[in-house]
């Protein structure tokens, strides 16, 4: 007889001792109030500025909504358990968490697609890109990539919603993903976790695969840039998306390929690395964009200055 599974427990890391849970709810606190803090700003910079209302500066203001979302979909949660003992979660609470989690990853990789189209654009067909790379071009790509996202995590939502659940609650993760509920599924998960996984590898490595190849042709056309000071000056531009880039995508094929030649971690090592993964490039992003971004730093001096001498 199977037992009705009506809600889930996230366990989160399950080698952390007790003693501990206090110290790492106040670091994923701190994390989300960094997190939130950083993106807002630069939210409340390009709404303010109109100087930032350019076509790339849409691109990231897409990247920092996406990221805002994503760790209010996962962070509050976690700490919750960690600071209050609330790690239950109801049945349908867990798939709706599963489906944004997913979401927004796709989002995120659309994004960054997005934004290499974009330098890749200004770097080899520079006299073209005010007429190729409009405002409007950038907002109905930016929309078609929130769409588009919607399709996959609803169909692994809406396979993995029917299955049998019926012994352990135990979600062995921080946050309910497609892997950690599926494993719980007292069925074979061959027919869900396949088609998840091919899911996962179109969405991480199609705009991968662009990216690669934009950057190849970038470099290429930065080597016929007859200067020394001009290369530096073109490459210096795209700097910034190329550590966000690799941010989000190298720890995530790590772990995506790890698992199917047989690499095994201890079930901590791999929460800790895909914890990082999730949260550190949204906390990160903000400070990339005042620090590597010209507008932004200029924005943000600005309102520094503006804000001082009142």
């Amino acid at each position: 007889a199977s037992i009705l599974v009506t809600e889930f427990f996230i366990v989160g890391f399950p080698g952390l001792q007790p003693e501990f849970y206090g110290l790492v709810s106040a670091v994923l606190f701190l994390v989300y109030f960094f997190t939130l803090m950083g993106n807002v700003l630069i939210l409340a910079l390009f709404v303010t500025d109109r100087d930032l209302h350019k076509p790339m500066y849409f691109v990231i203001l897409n990247l920092v909504v996406s990221d805002i979302l994503f760790s209010t979909t996962t962070l509050p949660k976690i700490i919750a358990r960690y600071r209050f003992q609330a790690g239950a979660i109801s049945f349908t609470g867990c798939f709706v968490q599963m489906y944004f989690v997913h979401y927004f990853g796709t989002v995120n990789a659309y994004i960054l697609f997005i934004m290499a189209l974009d330098r890749y654009v200004s770097i080899c067909f520079p006299l073209r890109y005010p007429l190729i790379i409009k405002n409007s071009t950038i907002h109905i790509l930016c929309a078609t990539a929130w769409i588009t996202s919607k399709a996959g995590p609803l169909m692994m939502v809406i396979r993995a919603y029917p299955l049998p659940y019926c012994s352990s609650k135990q979600i062995v993760q921080c946050y309910c993903d497609h892997i950690s509920i599926t494993t719980l599924a007292c069925t074979d998960r061959t027919p869900y976790s396949l088609p998840a996984f091919v899911f996962a590898m179109v969405v991480l490595l199609g705009p991968l695969a662009f990216i690669i190849l934009s950057y190849c042709s970038i470099i290429l056309a930065v080597f016929k840039i007859a200067t020394t000071q001009g290369r530096f000056k073109t490459l210096s531009t795209c700097s910034s998306q190329l550590i966000i880039i690799a941010l989000y995508f190298l720890p995530r094929c790590f772990i995506y390929f790890s698992s199917n030649i047989g690499i095994v971690f201890s079930p901590d090592v791999r929460i800790v690395i895909i914890m990082l993964y999730s949260l550190f490039p949204p906390m990160i992003n903000p400070l990339i964009y005042c620090f590597k971004t010209k507008d932004i730093k200029q924005s943000l001096i600005k309102r520094f200055k503006s804000s001082t001498i009142t």
